[in-house]
């Protein structure tokens, strides 16, 4: 089942991880996780030129690696960039010491590849132990979401995802959508009229 938007009381629970940014503007935070992905991460930069919008994208180091051109011009493009990990690891099923290893493993290629420390950090899945969470937030902020639009979930519908992720939509808010594999075609069917609603609502898009 997907949460399209997490209640305040699970965000209560853990108030030093970064939910939502009300400043009072008109302002959106998109982010996309699990890039960079050839024929994925390049399209969504696409789309964002297009418009004159910017996101934030959570990277996995081992993509990094595979793609640092694409990873560079995330960067270039005038986007922001933190470490989703070097594997895709899920921090309930991890030791402390394997998990703070792999978040290492991806500052240093995200370091090596565009020239600056990541000074973000998204958990995959949304899941870490509170140990894992208090050395990490020692160097880096822990970004969480406060409207998941559910675009890997194969049993939804483009226009669900849409409509579902619209409805959430309010000032501050931090969007979640994936440049990944899994989420090749439906992006295409959904971040365009996304991205067009938010023009139309006068929404600015920031980065974290």
């Amino acid at each position: 089942m997907v949460f399209h938007s997490v209640p305040t009381l699970i965000q209560s629970f853990f108030p030093k991880r970064i939910w939502n940014k009300p400043d009072g503007g008109q302002k959106i935070y998109l982010t996309f996780d699990d890039g960079p992905v050839p024929g994925v991460t390049d399209y969504v930069l696409n789309e964002l030129s297009k418009r004159e919008m910017k996101a934030t994208f959570f990277m996995v180091g081992a993509n990094v690696e595979k793609s640092p051109k694409l990873a560079r011009e995330v960067l270039f493009e005038g986007n922001g960039v933190g470490n989703h990990t070097f594997h895709h690891l899920d921090g309930w099923k991890t030791r402390l010491k394997d998990y703070l290893t792999d978040v290492e493993l991806c500052n240093q290629i995200l370091e090596k590849t565009l020239n600056e420390k990541p000074k973000l950090f998204r958990p995959p899945y949304g899941t870490m132990t509170g140990r894992q969470a208090k050395v990490i937030r020692e160097t880096q902020e822990l970004i969480m979401w406060n409207v998941l639009t559910g675009d890997y979930d194969r049993s939804l519908s483009p226009d669900q995802i849409l409509k579902n992720t619209l409805k959430h939509i309010n000032s501050g808010a931090i969007v979640v959508l994936h440049d990944q594999e899994k989420t090749r075609d439906i992006i295409r069917k959904v971040l365009p009229d996304l991205l067009d609603f938010l023009a139309d609502q006068g929404y600015q898009t920031a980065i974290l």
